[in-house]
């Protein structure tokens, strides 16, 4: 009998690394393991942010609804979409996945949006602002002003990957789309290295329960 031949692997070298870091996930949570497909453990998941070199790159928690009401300001948390109780509670289980395992980030920047915010707290007890982990999508933001943000995060990328210790971003979907080609569900996280600003380098997938 002859085997139905196995369709071509996408020449795509994007597609082919999605493949390649889809295999990887990081479930999230009390006790949260990294569990690629060679079975990685959660120690081992360690031992790579211990070893430095790399950001951890976050989606902020759940957050329910799609985009900002018209009118939001980033200064004012009730005219934005907030985490709900959820959220908040994804949040708290990141943070006790990085304290099981005694890790503590050498910094922490999120988005000035306050769900990323909210979750850069709730998790690492801190957060810096930084404007350019701000929504793409956000109102008033130019196509000018997002690759200007891009050029900014990859730049920082680079100098993080050669610093000891790792950083954590806390970010969006859309950030993390243009950055890496790739997103994650709420409270999710790409762990990322950067040899120069255009190789942005996906190890691995941090993914919540």
């Amino acid at each position: 009998m002859t085997r139905p031949r196995r369709k071509p692997m996408n020449a795509d070298p994007v597609d082919r690394r999605r493949r390649s870091v889809g295999r990887m996930l990081l479930l999230a949570g009390a006790g949260g393991v990294l569990v690629p497909t060679r079975a990685f453990t959660g120690d081992v998941v360690a031992a790579r942010l211990s070893a430095g070199g790399v950001v951890i790159a976050f989606r902020h928690a759940l957050a329910p609804g799609t985009f900002d009401p018209p009118g939001f300001r980033l200064d004012d948390c009730s005219t934005q979409r907030n985490l709900d109780d959820e959220g908040r509670a994804q949040a708290r289980r990141i943070g006790q996945w990085f304290q099981a395992h005694g890790l503590t980030p050498r910094e922490v920047w999120s988005s000035p949006w306050c769900r990323c915010i909210d979750t850069a707290t709730l998790a690492f007890g801190r957060a810096r602002s930084e404007p350019a982990l701000g929504s793409p999508r956000g109102g008033g933001v130019s196509a000018g002003d997002a690759a200007a943000a891009q050029r900014r995060l990859r730049q920082s990328l680079v100098a993080a990957s050669s610093m000891p210790g790792f950083a954590v971003w806390v970010t969006h979907m859309f950030v993390l789309a243009d950055l890496t080609g790739e997103s994650v569900a709420s409270a999710g996280a790409l762990v990322l290295r950067a040899p120069s600003a255009d190789a942005v380098q996906v190890l691995a997938r941090f993914e919540p329960r």
